[in-house]
């Protein structure tokens, strides 16, 4: 039986399908903080305990949720994620919504998108968002929790290198995080080839991950709030050659990200169906 064409389309969260830290539109206001204070202690606390700066986010949600006897347990966190805002295009009341829309898309050219998440942010904040049911699957960090279902412990922290790892989860397909993907595996078996992936992301945490994509002859793009100060970052990812192209986050039919990623389903197409003559 022949093969279909798989392609997987791998996103960052934060800045790449919204706008702020996802952390900034219900959680941190609870601790009566602004973002920016938060953020600047997390800083403090990485460089004073030579810590990964997602571990030292994670532990100060939980310090200061405790110290204000503020609830953390995993619905709190669905709760939260309930109020995170997107970039245009990708939330739609008529199913004319990104999702939908590069799926036909796809399968009009004969192949099958397959959509995932791999974040730094809070995977049970994504879970409560009103994108989540369009993910195959959700990489992100994430919380044990006590008897009492309250956080008490990371049970995964997602960094810009573990991101790589998730890639070559998706690459062969052993999507359980308590299975190496170590094993050797021939390249032909895999599910989705590097060269049919096409990574988004939106800054300095993405970019082993964008790299990684790009030289195994995938896609990269580096999306911008249309800023200019963001605008320049994305260029200068292009211009350093770790991305492909860059492009507003702007998610709607005639946008151009939309133009350049359908351009990309094309290519990948053609590529398979020369390969599969």
């Amino acid at each position: 039986m022949k093969k279909e064409c798989t392609i997987a389309l791998c996103y960052d969260f934060d800045g790449t399908l919204s706008p702020a830290n996802m952390q900034e539109y219900s959680f941190i206001p609870q601790l009566q903080k602004e973002p920016k204070t938060f953020w600047n202690e997390t800083c403090k606390i990485a460089r004073k305990q030579d810590a990964d700066e997602i571990l030292a986010y994670m532990y100060l949600m939980c310090d200061q949720a405790k110290k204000l006897d503020i609830k953390i347990r995993r619905d709190d966190f669905v709760r939260f994620g309930k109020s995170v805002k997107f970039y245009k295009g990708l939330v739609s009341k008529n199913g004319n919504d990104w999702f939908s829309r590069i799926n036909a898309y796809a399968s009009e050219q004969g192949a099958v998108v397959k959509h995932y998440i791999i974040s730094s942010g809070i995977k049970e904040m994504i879970e409560g968002t009103a994108i989540a049911g369009n993910f195959d699957k959700i990489y992100a960090s994430s919380f044990m929790y006590d008897l009492y279902g309250v956080a008490m412990w990371p049970a995964q922290a997602v960094n810009y290198t573990t991101k790589m790892n998730f890639l070559f989860r998706i690459n062969k397909g052993i999507f359980d995080v308590q299975k190496s993907i170590n094993n050797y595996m021939p390249e032909h078996l895999r599910p989705v080839p590097f060269k049919r992936m096409i990574y988004f992301g939106d800054g300095s945490t993405d970019i082993p991950a964008m790299k990684l994509v790009k030289t195994q002859g995938g896609y990269s793009v580096a999306v911008h709030d249309g800023t200019t100060e963001k605008r320049k970052q994305s260029e200068k990812l292009l211009n350093e050659n770790r991305v492909d192209f860059t492009a507003t986050a702007d998610y709607r039919k005639n946008s151009e990200l939309t133009a350049q990623v359908c351009r990309v389903i094309d290519k990948i197409v053609a590529e398979y169906k020369i390969e599969h003559a």
